[in-house]
C-alpha cells in the first residue's frame, strides 16, 4: 500500500510588514514537512519589534511565534527538528541557548547557532528559523504491519 502525500502547499501568515513587503510566508507545509522562515521579535499583530535591547527576550518572543506558526499547520513543538539560530552578538548566545531551552524543552532539535549576523534593523539581536516533520497515523498504518511509515 503506497501512502499519497499532500503537494499542495499550506501557508501560515501573520502581518508581519516584512511578509507582504518581500512575499513570503512566516510558514509553509507540504505533506509533513513544515519550515518557518526566518522569525524576529516583530509583533505579528501590530508590526513593532518586541523587546528591544535585550536577546532572551526577543529570542522567547520568536519561539513562541514559531511555535504558533508550527501549530497554525497542524504540528506541535514536538514537532520541530532543526532549529538556525543567528545572534548579531556572541555575549547574547547563552540567553539565546536559554531562551531555546525554555521553548522545547526536552525536544532536542538539531540547532546551529551563528553569531555576528546583521539585520534589516539594528535592534533585531535575535532571527530564528525552524523545521518541523508532522508524522500523521492512518488506521492503515495502526492496524496494518504491512505499511512502513518510513
Amino acid at each position: 500500500m503506497a501512502l499519497a502525500a499532500d503537494n499542495n502547499p499550506r501557508r501560515f501568515q501573520t502581518a508581519n510588514p516584512y511578509e507582504k513587503l518581500f512575499g513570503y510566508s512566516r510558514a509553509v507545509r507540504r505533506g509533513p514537512y513544515i519550515a518557518v522562515s526566518g522569525t524576529t521579535s516583530i509583533d505579528p499583530v501590530s508590526g513593532d519589534l518586541r523587546h528591544p535591547g535585550s536577546a532572551y527576550d526577543q529570542a522567547r518572543a520568536i519561539f513562541s511565534e514559531i511555535i504558533r506558526a508550527v501549530e497554525g499547520l497542524g504540528g506541535s513543538a514536538q514537532d520541530i527538528m532543526r532549529v538556525r539560530m543567528f545572534v548579531t552578538e556572541g555575549k547574547d548566545a547563552d540567553d539565546v541557548g536559554r531562551a531555546l531551552r525554555g521553548a522545547l524543552g526536552d525536544v532536542g532539535p538539531a540547532v546551529t547557532m551563528i553569531v555576528g549576523a546583521r539585520f534589516v534593523a539594528s535592534e533585531m539581536l535575535v532571527e530564528i528559523e525552524a523545521d518541523a516533520v508532522v508524522l500523521v497515523l492512518t488506521a492503515d498504518m495502526l492496524f496494518n504491519a504491512e505499511v512502513n511509515c518510513w
